[in-house]
């Protein structure tokens, strides 16, 4: 019995070598076989969309952060007249420096989102509506991918979709904050330039600060660039054969 045991065993050893090259190639096979291709492709599918969600809920996290942040600061800002004004522009360089934070989460975020939208164009959309495929070598780009994987947007462009959707608003409101509270809040019989100062450091240069740093994000705003984050729901649609 133990010798009949001991056969088995050897068997199965011989039936499956990992290290030999036909087995290494194994998965090489399932690229020949569409069934057994698409059913490796719903697998991965589901994979990268679980990955994109964790990255999803991440960013949510952050921006959840910086409005409560924001509501915060403003409502013990206000409370009383005694509340210095410069803590609102301690929010403002907050709120940028989790845009910072934000922009790199969305930069990694697109990594899984591109390959979900790529299978999405190729596959799904090909199978409900076959009139082709959006990138033709786009099993060779994702191949590619897989194996050195990279970011696709850039910062400066995550820095600027992530003050289109959600920090423009929140940095007019925080502007908005501190322009009421040195002027309408602010004690009588005192200018506007003197309650912009901050200890020794005059009104007009706080005010030319201030206003330097919102000139510089409606330049960001306004400069017309090509948008390559992959997949985002806009007008924007590539209809080029490389991945973007």
């Amino acid at each position: 019995m133990s010798g009949q045991h001991d056969k088995t065993v050897e068997s199965l050893k011989n039936e499956f070598e990992p290290e030999s090259d036909e087995r290494r190639e194994v998965a090489g096979f399932a690229a020949t076989e569409s069934g057994t291709f698409l059913q490796l492709m719903a697998q991965y599918y589901r994979s990268e969309v679980g990955r994109s969600m964790k990255w999803r809920n991440r960013l949510d996290r952050a921006t959840n952060w910086v409005v409560v942040l924001t509501a915060s600061l403003l409502t013990w800002t206000f409370s009383s007249h005694s509340r210095p004004h410069y803590l609102i522009l301690v929010g403002i360089v907050m709120i940028f420096i989790f845009l910072v934070i934000e922009a790199r989460r969305y930069q990694i975020y697109d990594v899984w989102r591109s390959r979900v939208r790529l299978l999405e164009e190729n596959i799904f959309a090909n199978a409900l509506h076959p009139i082709g495929t959006e990138q033709k070598p786009w099993r060779r780009l994702l191949s590619e991918d897989l194996r050195n994987p990279r970011i696709k947007m850039s910062l400066f462009e995550s820095l600027v979709r992530r003050l289109q959707r959600i920090y423009f608003s929140l940095l007019t409101i925080l502007l908005t904050a501190w322009v009421l509270r040195i002027t309408v809040f602010a004690e009588s019989g005192t200018s506007f330039f003197e309650n912009a100062a901050i200890g020794n450091v005059p009104g007009v240069v706080v005010i030319i600060f201030v206003g330097a740093i919102y000139g510089t994000v409606l330049i960001l705003l306004l400069i017309p660039q090509k948008r390559k984050a992959k997949g985002a729901i806009g007008k924007y649609k590539d209809q080029s054969d490389e991945w973007k």
